[in-house]
């Protein structure tokens, strides 16, 4: 198997988009004929890191099989033991919450938790454009002055050391619930509840791939034991804390976070709950989605959670939380409604913040990391751009949106550089007015004068990482078909390795050869296809965003009587009378 992993498939050496093909696992040649559903999920899972006794656990990913006992993680039980006090004594307690979806979610997962435990919690989510990122202290000290016992901050807080001192000083209870890098001195808490602190101990420190939303649901498990062992049931009902994995769900798909391990068990039965709708706001955000089926994977991704952004991102930083805890099915459909106008409305100014980076790109192209900025950006679809752009140019990339004299950044990064190890690297050496974030993503405060510097920084910084990782890049296949084995059966055999994201990935699947009988542009700048293959049946596929790319302009100019092998991933196309299967294009190499 090692030796056909390291051959190129089909010859390609050099596709279109100048990446070598190869096999992910071993040879998966299927050709027209159909294999057994079990011969491909293992295939798949093994191709995955999954070991061979390992397989039925990864199978059917449940909580039972990954969840580790939440005692593990150092301040858990403190956390535990400090909620649980307040919960029983009746003390008032404030979620503060990050702006963005696993923000959103962990808010949300705590809410509808202590109000189970007749706890009505209260919360706290700043304005992106206003407050910035992370907990302030002067909001943190009003929260305790207007009665708040305890704090609790989700998905923000690791490196928050001034406004957490601040709050310290007044006296004011906090607790951290967070997964982003940490510094080896920690903030001034009762608890601070991270796998990726330093001093985390090998079993949690492996948990370090958890949104932020997943730590809050092992805190969650913590808190319903510790009250248990308190008694606190003996005249109540406990909560039904697996009700609470759809937000888990949503959180840690739209977070981006890995889906290997307890995060894969988290999303497969968090779609779920999903499916049954017993959240009202869920339920509403699924109908504003216009998904006339149960929710998919991808889905959270690419339709709930950019709802969910938009809110944080360009209008009201609470709309999350009020949509993902009401229990007035008027008011989610309201919210839902209003979350879909500013997501179209968020599509517009990225559009906008987009064009003119890509502008900046043409004096870059020799850079290892990509640093774009512009005056009037809107900061709140910076992030978005920066992963257009990394797409784009495989590269690391940030987006910088100038205000005067600073600037308030995003970055995305590729697999193999570490770019919020290097923000936070760039912070201390005082290129940085704040910064933190974690491998794939960061974001940063720079005064406006430092820009050009810290691009020069990070270039040297990262040159030998992005090196490394672009010489290690290829296209990874994990089978290849004629036309005529491109059919449902086929996806759903596929669909059964899942749910796949970040760290899992979906399966590509090589098709061919094949030649275009047509091609042209759809929307303003995809790319739509129907090809035929040797053994008489044809396809339709789409390259998303691939006009202008050379693989694009190949495709609809370069390809008229040429054979190909086209490359991507297959999904069920619904939209006729009955279900087709078709191509969504990444890649493409000339056959002959």
């Amino acid at each position: 198997m090692a030796s056909q992993a390291l051959s190129h498939v089909f010859g390609v050496s050099s596709s279109l988009t100048g990446r070598a093909w190869r096999w992910r696992g071993g040879n998966m040649e299927l050709g027209s004929r159909s294999a057994l559903e079990d011969d491909i999920v293992r295939q798949l899972l093994l191709s995955r890191g999954v070991e061979p006794e390992d397989i039925e656990r990864h199978r059917n990913p449940t909580l039972r099989n990954f969840l580790p006992d939440p005692s593990v993680f150092r301040d858990m039980d403190v956390a535990a033991d400090r909620i649980a006090q307040a919960v029983i004594a009746g003390e008032t307690i404030t979620i503060y919450g990050d702006y963005d979806v696993d923000g959103a979610t962990s808010s949300a997962l705590l809410i509808r938790l202590l109000r189970d435990l007749g706890t009505e919690a209260g919360y706290y989510i700043p304005d992106r454009l206003l407050e910035g990122y992370g907990p302030s202290g002067e909001a943190l000290v009003k929260l305790g002055e207007a009665g708040s016992n305890l704090i609790v901050t989700v998905d923000c807080g690791a490196m928050a050391h001034e406004a957490l001192g601040m709050a310290h000083e007044a006296g004011i209870d906090v607790i951290v619930v967070d997964h982003h890098k940490c510094s080896a001195e920690l903030p001034k808490t009762v608890a601070l509840v991270n796998p990726n602190r330093l001093d985390e101990e090998d079993e949690a420190a492996a948990h370090g791939h958890l949104a932020a939303v997943g730590v809050a649901f092992l805190l969650a498990i913590a808190l319903v034991r510790t009250l248990r062992e308190r008694g606190f049931f003996a005249q109540r009902k406990e909560p039904d804390l697996l009700s609470l994995l759809d937000v888990v769900a949503l959180g840690t798909v739209a977070d981006v976070a890995a889906l290997h391990g307890l995060n894969r068990a988290f999303v497969s039965q968090g779609l779920k709950v999903m499916a049954r709708r017993d959240n009202i706001g869920m339920g509403a955000l699924i109908d504003a989605s216009r998904l006339k089926r149960a929710p998919a994977c991808s889905d959270l991704g690419f339709a709930l959670g950019p709802r969910i952004n938009a809110g944080g991102r360009v209008g009201e930083s609470t709309l999350g939380v009020r949509l993902l805890t009401t229990q007035d099915p008027e008011e989610a459909r309201e919210i839902a409604a209003q979350l879909s106008a500013l997501n179209k409305e968020r599509r517009a100014i990225e559009a906008t913040v987009q064009e003119a980076a890509e502008e900046q790109l043409a004096a870059q192209h020799n850079r290892a990391v990509h640093l774009l900025a512009g005056e009037g950006w809107h900061p709140g679809v910076i992030g978005i751009v920066a992963g257009r752009i990394k797409e784009k140019t495989g590269k690391p990339s940030l987006v910088v949106a100038l205000d005067g004299d600073t600037g308030k950044g995003s970055g995305r990064s590729i697999a193999g550089v570490d770019l919020g190890a290097a923000i936070i690297r760039a912070r201390d050496e005082g290129l940085l007015v704040a910064g933190g974030g974690h491998a794939m993503a960061a974001g940063l405060t720079v005064a406006a004068d430092k820009v050009d510097a810290l691009a020069e920084w990070l270039d040297a910084a990262l040159e030998s990482q992005v090196a490394r990782a672009s010489a290690n890049r290829a296209m990874a296949l994990d089978l290849a078909v004629a036309p005529g084995g491109l059919t449902p059966e086929l996806v759903q055999s596929l669909e059964q390795a899942g749910p796949y994201g970040v760290g899992w990935p979906g399966p590509r699947v090589a098709v061919g050869p094949v030649r275009l009988v047509k091609c042209d542009i759809v929307g303003t700048d995809h790319v739509r296809l129907i090809a035929a293959g040797d053994d008489g049946k044809s396809f339709k596929g789409i390259a998303f965003r691939a006009a202008d790319s050379d693989m694009g302009q190949a495709l609809l100019h370069g390809s008229r009587g040429r054979r190909l092998w086209l490359a991507g991933r297959v999904k069920i196309d619904d939209w006729g009378s009955r279900p087709q299967a078709e191509l969504h294009l990444e890649d493409a190499a000339w056959a002959d």
